[in-house]
């Protein structure tokens, strides 16, 4: 299982060494030469050290529109997720505004970003998939979000069993997200027996809310696999699985190379019967 760590390092910025204190000779040299660059532009009277932020947003909303989700600007520009949301979004998990200026260097970056270049006529559907599930979490039905994406609500199960979707329905989708997930269900005409049974299909299913997505900021990462509930107990239920399978090793043993006791795994199995094992096969 993939877990949300904080983004390492690209040693192509100066954040690596202002943010992570990197000290590899190349990027302090880097920031070395930014000092002296700044140092002569204050001097001459030049120093313009930011940049509007409006063209950038703009840039993001005409690329968001044609397919280009910002987890794929993120990849492409080599910077955190939730960097680049900054420029379209509040910072929900914080009370951070949108941003309004930006420096030279990553405007650069998401302003070379080609339409023409990166548009996709048909994306992958998981992100647009975690999207419907995270709105079922605070109750909003599927159908409902069908329709505020402009689907017919006959068509919602296909985003759920095809390989691919056209970039321009995901976005639809994203929209009706970026809506929905600011409205209480109950106050927007759902009755209250849709909404729960929304929230308790979510629930079962282990759907993460729209908060959990805000925090990981990967909703659009294929390779990512949400934990959203997942308990400790479960996780060592599952990785004694693999080490008893892949190692023949007995309980007492996988206890002991995972660090807990031969006991707690007896009660991680018995919780979670699924991952149960003895020894490999």
């Amino acid at each position: 299982m993939t877990t949300a760590t904080r983004q390492a390092p690209h040693h192509r910025t100066l954040t690596c060494y202002t943010d992570y204190k990197c000290r590899r000779p190349e990027c302090v040299e880097r920031y070395n030469a930014w000092g002296r660059e700044r140092g002569r532009a204050i001097t001459a009277g030049t120093w313009q050290p930011l940049r509007d932020a409006e063209p950038i947003r703009q840039h993001l909303l005409t690329l968001h529109a044609a397919g280009i989700t910002i987890h794929r600007v993120a990849k492409l520009t080599g910077m955190p997720y939730r960097s680049i949301r900054s420029f379209t979004q509040h910072d929900y998990g914080n009370t951070a505004p949108r941003r309004r200026r930006v420096t030279h260097e990553v405007a650069e970056k998401i302003l070379a970003i080609n339409l023409e270049e990166h548009t996709p006529g048909h994306v992958n559907p998981i992100g647009s998939q975690r999207r419907i599930q995270a709105l079922a979490a605070i109750g909003w039905p599927s159908i409902y979000v069908a329709r505020a994406a402009g689907i017919h609500p006959s068509n919602r199960t296909t985003i759920f069993s095809r390989p691919t979707m056209r970039a321009s329905t995901a976005q639809r989708i994203a929209a009706a997200y970026d809506e929905l997930r600011h409205k209480k269900p109950e106050r927007n005409g759902i009755r209250p027996v849709s909404v729960k049974r929304a929230k308790k299909r979510a629930a079962d299913r282990r759907w993460p809310p729209p908060q959990y997505w805000d925090e990981v900021g990967a909703i659009d990462d294929e390779y990512f696999t949400p934990e959203y509930g997942v308990t400790k107990r479960e996780i060592v239920a599952q990785n004694a699985n693999e080490v008893m399978r892949f190692s023949g090793l007995d309980r007492q043993a996988a206890a002991e190379r995972l660090g807990v006791s031969k006991a707690y795994i007896d009660h991680a199995f018995r919780d979670h019967p699924q991952y149960a094992v003895e020894v490999a096969a």
